[in-house]
């Protein structure tokens, strides 16, 4: 087999090329890695909504069993009944 010396230009070329290919990869992992936590936030929002809307629900059924059906203003803090 021959052996053929390249050039130093197309070897660094080439090492240009690797390094940019490593970079691009740590750039990747930094952004999954980003990802992966933005969805564990999400994950905890998702849960204390889920646990606002049960308050929600709690308080609205207290609220009926207390003063019947109606609606409730919150500005002015009055209840106001239905038929």
């Amino acid at each position: 087999m021959e052996e053929i010396k390249l050039l130093q230009e197309e070897l660094d070329n080439l090492k240009n090329i690797q390094t940019t290919q490593l970079n691009i990869a740590s750039e990747l992992g930094k952004i999954e890695y980003n990802i992966q936590l933005l969805e564990l936030q999400k994950e905890k929002i998702v849960e204390g909504l889920e646990n606002l809307k049960k308050e929600e629900e709690e308080m609205g059924a207290k609220l009926s069993q207390k003063y019947g059906n109606g609606s409730i203003d919150i500005d002015q803090g009055t209840f106001t009944k239905t038929g």
